[in-house]
């Protein structure tokens, strides 16, 4: 048997650097970011990404055998980093030589290549932050690299352990999520592996897929022949879109059904590939995305590498089977499950897999075919082939990870259905891989999923309570569950779920006393009939309330009688053992939590609590720590009972990382524990400099009864620099509460945090209250101002107080870039002309040019003014970086100053202005953006026609007027990247005119106009299934207003086409009084004013 080799080293690896993340906090409320909410309080956003890369050293873990050869980066989201197959030298998945960043990720930076572990959402969170890790080594030879962190937005704790066996060419992943909170969680699980793509790889998905969905089940297409309609590309002719090279598009997909275990890659010119195995009852998720093998995709390839070229991203998913899609923990609750990872070769498309091999078998010319490879040596296997359970063929063959066997035999059959089955045996009579064949037959194809109706529009209570939940497991961007909640209970007020729904909502939102009066009318409606209901969930919801409101008799007394019932029993007990321990009543709580053990043995903050019960008690708790790192290998709080245990402070340290978010996370554990001189000692070792720490401290001398150390703390986290304090857990309201009754006179900081927290918990008035108070004590504070901005203008709609506090804010740090791109957002929305806004931009130009989204205002002001060549050559002198979904910003400002500069030049130089038309067309590198290939040139191609009227070449008139023409005259609202602007359906309209096609012309005109006038009044909501909507703005949008401007300018667009100017100059004058930036606008009241549009329709 061969060795695991494990060695920690450090590695030099050419890095893109990133700025500083922001240090304004971001409150997104509509913001819709993989198909569910983008809100990313409490971490902050970073932005901006340098294009000179410099060497970087990281710490990486490389595990390895004789076959494989895996390298984990702890400090980057605990990724493998690179995955080798050692027989062949092939990397089984993406290997990217490069740490090139993009904003791809929830809060900015992301990056391509290895395998990411995305949790509790896609992608994670903190995808590009450093997690814990420790190595771990098996008496069976094997090793495993355990990383872990606890997630800052929710609280939950995942992990994930890599194990290489000796002898095995397979990576074992052992996942594990953890629910450390008092309330329900939600999560999903996708482990997303890049492979290479290039014009021979595929997608192997099981043979009994014969449908894909996309994000939320939207849309639906046919697999792996494509026939339909798909992310707005025609595959009517029938295309396998399992091949990377027939996808153009940026596109996923997700398997609707399953029952294999196995979803792979695979590259038919090096016949090698990627396997992923894991049991498909846990792991129904099968994902395929790619970037489309196209410009777009190519400019998205350079985006994220720098040699290393397209990749398919292969996602697998556990406890979920789409994205998004939640799975429930309960309180304290704790999951695990395994994934495989392995490379394979020879076998192509996969007929089935498993950690042992995979194998594919192929019937045709009365010859039945099959390749067979094993992660592992044998000497020999017995392949079997069976016919209606009749063995029909049987050979011996010697197997190794370093090659693969193919064997065929003579049979009177061409197809390999269900009467046949091969089987692969191993040595010791164990079935290593079988395959039963089966006979495809055609299936209708699912439907997709449809939005929920309005709370209104439902029928009953239980669909209320059932939409209700599924807005918030699905942490949906746009829809808000209070409102199913409220309309079911304005219907039935005793309804025992929605009470204790809504309760719970309003609980996670720190509204206890509110939360109090329906978790309490849960309990009693449950009580109507008898003393002990069937489930205790309301009755433990109702201790936790009076917990937090400080009853603890109350509280006490409602969780012993919820032991009554399983469902919360243990959860329950732990409560009352922190309870007991609080008062000194150590064999009490060591009863209790024994009791709740007995429960959930994984629940790591009850092993936590018995291990200091038995410290207390003067028990030897050392196997019961060594048995909690079993369970999880960096929980914090049995390191730091072993280091109070042995002295052994360096291995604590390790694995606290100087993370503050560990610090305050275990500090609140031994403040629940009652533990406050520990909890104290905790926080004192921690070297982050942060307000929250000292408030915390603060928080602890109170319920020690020191108050004068209390006071001395709050002043101390009061000199603290503000930046990145973003608290959001419900203890923080208490402590943050506590400072500013201690001291309400000198806490001007504590106010803006708390502040901070009740707005990202929808508590809108509480916050502007603390956030006022706050700008009174700290009117040097520039943020405070800015969050009042916000606040007013979204809460109140008072437009002039935001613009006057957004003003003091940009005034008093004329340097923050995010501030100054606020102050023009609110100056565009309150309708200021083009000249001031610019004026203003241009004064402050150093600022001005440090953000991307910024200067490309400053670009569409420039553009929209006319200075179109100085707008070209700002956009020719930068190096821009788009977030994914966002894309268009730069690129539309491009082609607009081409144009317009063309346009200027068409009567005098019209060579020249063909050639800024044509540049227009393609996209320079430097954009960070291409063209997708469905995407219409009607613009430009008119322009062009033009232009070769004038230098009198007839057949290129036709050409490219044909070319103006081509494309659907059907509007539609555009919201995406990839919608077609509805500008282009004028123009199309144009082009058939010139083409003497008077009647699909006059169809085009009136389709806008009855598009227009259709849709002018409608009420407009926000797409139930929007996948991304990536915008990182904090002021509101007006739904209804950008429709009413929408439908006017297709009505003044349409009106332009039937050379009813004057109709057509009073909808773009209309426009332009309400929002004069509108370059569309600007643009076709320009040539409505010039009389340019005689001209060009003659």
């Amino acid at each position: 048997m061969s060795m695991i080799s494990v060695e920690e080293k450090k590695l030099v690896i050419p890095t893109y650097l990133t700025s500083e993340p922001d240090k304004n906090p971001l409150f997104f409320k509509n913001r819709v970011y993989q198909g569910s909410s983008g809100k990313v309080y409490p971490l902050p956003i970073t932005e901006k990404i340098f294009d000179e890369k410099t060497d970087v050293e990281y710490l990486a873990v490389i595990l390895e055998n004789d076959y494989l050869e895996v390298t984990i980066l702890p400090s980057l989201g605990g990724r493998i980093y690179r995955a080798k197959d050692k027989t062949n030298n092939y990397d089984f998945v993406y290997y990217n030589q490069v740490i090139k960043p993009a904003l791809v990720g929830l809060v900015g930076p992301w990056i391509s290549g290895g395998i990411e572990f995305n949790w509790p959402q896609h992608h994670r969170p903190t995808t590009f932050m450093p997690t814990e890790y420790t190595i771990e080594e098996h008496e069976d030879s094997s090793v495993t690299v355990w990383v872990s962190e606890i997630d800052r937005m929710y609280g939950t704790k995942g992990m994930a352990g890599f194990t290489l066996y000796p002898d095995k060419a397979y990576i074992e992943i052992t996942g594990k999520v953890y629910n450390r909170t008092d309330i329900p969680q939600t999560f999903l699980w996708w482990a997303n592996p890049a492979v290479p793509a290039n014009d021979h790889t595929m997608s192997i998905f099981p043979p009994d897929v014969h449908a894909v969905m996309d994000h939320g089940k939207r849309a639906v297409s046919d697999f792996p022949i494509a026939t339909g309609t798909y992310y707005k590309y025609d595959y009517s002719a029938g295309v396998d879109i399992s091949r990377y090279k027939n996808v153009k598009v940026p596109t996923s997909y997700m398997a609707y059904h399953s029952d294999y275990d196995f979803i792979g890659n695979y590259d038919e010119k090096l016949q090698s590939g990627l396997l992923h195995v894991a049991d498909h009852n846990i792991s129904p998720g099968k994902k395929q995305w790619v970037w489309g093998n196209s410009d777009f995709g190519q400019a998205w390839d350079r985006n994220l590498t720098d040699e290393d070229g397209p990749y398919v991203e292969l996602m697998t998913g556990v406890f979920t089977d789409n994205q998004p899609d939640f799975t429930w923990l309960k309180p304290y609750e704790a999951k695990q499950f395994k994934q495989y990872f392995m490379p394979y070769k020879g076998v192509g498309r996969v007929k089935n897999a498993t950690i042992d091999g995979a194998i594919n078998v192929e019937a045709y010319n009365n010859q039945i075919e099959y390749t067979l490879y094993t992660t592992e040596k044998h000497e020999y296997v017995t392949v079997i082939v069976l016919k209606d359970g009749k063995q029909i063929h049987s050979n011996k063959v010697a197997t190794s990870p370093k090659d693969f066997v193919k064997d065929c035999f003579d049979f009177e059959t061409d197809e390999f259905d269900e009467h046949f089955e091969i089987q692969a045996w191993g040595e010791k009579d164990n079935l290593l891989v079988a395959y039963q064949g089966f006979t495809k037959v055609e299936q209708p194809l699912p439907d997709p999923a449809e939005e929920i109706p309005a709370p209104d529009k439902l029928k009953s209570t239980e669909e209320l309570f059932l939409a209700a939940t599924h807005i918030e497991q699905y942490r949906h961007a746009t829809s808000n569950p209070e409102d199913y909640y409220l309309e079911g209970l304005r219907r039935d007020a005793s309804d025992i779920r929605l009470n204790n729904g809504y309760g719970m909502y309003l609980y996670k939102n720190g509204e206890f006393k509110k939360s109090f009066k329906y978790f309490d009318q849960a309990v009693q409606k449950q009580k109507w009939k008898t003393p002990n209901p069937l489930y205790g969930e309301p009755l433990f919801n109702l201790g936790l309330v009076h917990l937090r409101l400080g009853n603890q008799s109350e509280a006490f007394d409602c969780f012993y009688k919820a032991t009554w019932n399983e469902d919360t029993q243990g959860a329950a007990f732990y409560q009352m053992a922190c309870m007991s321990l609080s008062k000194g009543k150590s064999n009490e709580a060591l009863d209790f939590i024994e009791k709740s053990l007995i429960k959930n043995t994984h629940h790591m903050k009850a092993r936590a609590l018995k291990a200091i019960i038995d410290r207390l008690l003067g028990k030897d708790n050392r196997s019961w720590l060594e048995e909690s790192l079993v369970i999880d290998h960096l929980d914090l709080a049995s390191y730091y009972e072993n280091y109070l245990l042995t002295g052994d402070k360096a291995s604590w340290k390790k694995v606290m990382r100087n993370c503050l978010n560990n610090y305050l996370e275990l500090a609140l554990d031994y403040i629940h524990f009652g533990q406050y001189t520990d909890a104290l000692d905790i926080l004192n070792e921690c070297s982050v400099a942060s307000p929250l720490v000292h408030y915390y401290k603060a928080y602890i001398y109170c319920l020690k009864d020191q108050k004068e150390e209390a006071c001395a703390e709050i002043c101390e986290a009061e000199k603290q620099a503000p930046d990145y304090c973003f608290p959001n857990k419900l203890d923080e309201i208490l402590i943050l509460e506590n400072a500013i009754h201690l001291l309400p006179e000198s806490t001007g900081f504590a106010r803006y945090y708390l502040g901070n927290l009740f707005y990202d918990k929808n508590r809108y008035e509480d916050a502007i209250k603390l956030w006022e108070e706050s700008a009174q004590q700290k009117s040097d504070f520039p943020i405070v101002f800015r969050n009042l901005s916000f606040a007013y203008f979204n809460q109140y709609d008072d437009v002039e107080k935001a613009q006057e506090m957004i003003t003091i804010a940009s005034d008093l740090d004329p340097t923050d870039a995010r501030i100054l791109l606020e102050r023009d957002l609110l100056s565009a929305k309150a309708g200021k002309s083009l000249t001031e806004r610019m004026a203003l931009l241009e004064e402050r130009m150093d600022t001005t040019q440090y953000r991307d989204d910024l200067y490309i205002v400053y670009i569409e002001l420039l553009n929209s003014l006319g200075k179109y060549n100085e707008a070209f050559n700002r956009i020719s002198k930068r190096k821009f970086h788009p977030w994914e979904g966002g894309e268009g910003k730069v690129s539309n400002q491009y082609m607009y100053a081409l144009i317009e500069q063309a346009k200027k030049l068409l009567r005098e130089n019209p060579e020249g202005a063909i050639k800024k038309l044509i540049a227009s067309q393609s996209f320079p590198v430097n954009l960070g953006e291409g063209k997708l290939p469905n995407v219409e040139d009607n613009i430009s191609n008119y322009y062009i026609a033009k232009a070769y009227e004038i230098l009198g070449d007839q057949k290129q008139v036709e050409l490219f007027f044909k070319k103006a023409a081509s494309g659907t005259s059907k509007p539609e609202s555009v919201l995406y990247y990839y919608d077609q602007p509805a500008d282009t359906i004028l123009y199309r309209g144009m082009a058939h005119e010139a083409l003497g096609k008077l009647e699909t012309a006059r169809s085009c005109y009136y389709q806008l106009i009855s598009y227009g006038k259709k849709h002018l009044f409608d009420e407009v909501s926000y797409d139930f299934f929007a996948v991304s909507l990536p915008a990182t703005v904090v002021f509101k949008d007006d739904l209804n207003k950008n429709n009413q401007i929408y439908c006017r300018y297709l009505m003044a667009l349409g009106n332009i086409g039937l050379k009813n100017f004057a109709e057509a100059k009073k909808e773009l004058e209309h426009i332009l009084s309400i929002v004069p930036s509108h370059q569309g606008a600007i643009r076709h009241l320009a040539l409505i004013s010039e009389d340019e549009m005689v001209s060009l329709n003659n």
